[in-house]
C-alpha cells in the first residue's frame, strides 16, 4: 500500500510540473532516406530536420512560445544532377491541452510564422543555378503527451493540418501547398516542463 501511495505522490508531482508558470521546451530531429530507381537510373535524397520549441504556460490548459525549424536536404541523380536546399522556419505557437490523466494528455500546437528556402542545383559539367524563396506557413498538430517522470514526456503525432508558400526572387515560381496528412506520418518528440 505504502508504494502505490508513494508511486501516486510522485506522479501527481510530476504532473503538477505540466502546470500553469513552467516553461515548456521540446522538439523534433528527423531524418529520411528516399531511393528511387528507374531503368537505367536512380535518385536519392537523404532530408535531416531539428525543430525545437520553447513556450511558457500562462493558464493550465494554455502555453504560447516561440519555434523555429532547420531542414537540409539533398538529392543526387546519376544523370550527374545535384539539387541542395536548405529550409529555415521561425514563429510561434500556441497549445491547446487536456490532461486525460497524471500520465496522459492531449493537445494541440497551432503554429505560424515565416519561412525562406534556399536551393542551388549543380549540373553536369560546370552548370550551377541557384534559387531564393521566401514566405509563410501555418499549421495544426494534434498530439498525444505521455509524462515519463518530473515533467519530462514524450509527444506522438499522426500528422496535421496546413498551409505553406514560397515566393522565388527575379521572376521565380510561386509555390503554395495546403495538407492534410492524418495517418501518413508518424512523429515521436521530447519535451520537459521546468
Amino acid at each position: 500500500m505504502k508504494k502505490i501511495l508513494v508511486m501516486a505522490a510522485l506522479a501527481i508531482c510530476s504532473f503538477a510540473n505540466a502546470q500553469k508558470g513552467t516553461i515548456l521546451v521540446g522538439g523534433n530531429i528527423s531524418y529520411t532516406s528516399e531511393k528511387s530507381e528507374y531503368r537505367f537510373s536512380e535518385d536519392k535524397t537523404s532530408t535531416f530536420t531539428f525543430s525545437p520549441k520553447v513556450g511558457y504556460q500562462f493558464n493550465d490548459n494554455w502555453t504560447v512560445g516561440g519555434e523555429f525549424a532547420v531542414s537540409s536536404s539533398n538529392n543526387e541523380t546519376t544523370a550527374g544532377i545535384e539539387e541542395k536546399n536548405n529550409n529555415f522556419k521561425l514563429g510561434a505557437f500556441v497549445r491547446y491541452s487536456v490532461p486525460l490523466s497524471q500520465t496522459f494528455a492531449v493537445f494541440a500546437d497551432m503554429g505560424a510564422g515565416f519561412q525562406t528556402q534556399k536551393d542551388k542545383v549543380y549540373g553536369p559539367g560546370n552548370a550551377f543555378s541557384k534559387y531564393k524563396g521566401d514566405g509563410m506557413y501555418v499549421g495544426v498538430t494534434p498530439a498525444l503527451f505521455i509524462n515519463m517522470k518530473k515533467g519530462f514526456g514524450l509527444n506522438f503525432s499522426i500528422g496535421g493540418l496546413g498551409y505553406e508558400t514560397l515566393s522565388y526572387d527575379n521572376n521565380g515560381a510561386d509555390y503554395s501547398k495546403f495538407y492534410f496528412n492524418f495517418g501518413q506520418t508518424f512523429n515521436i518528440g521530447i519535451s520537459k516542463n521546468f
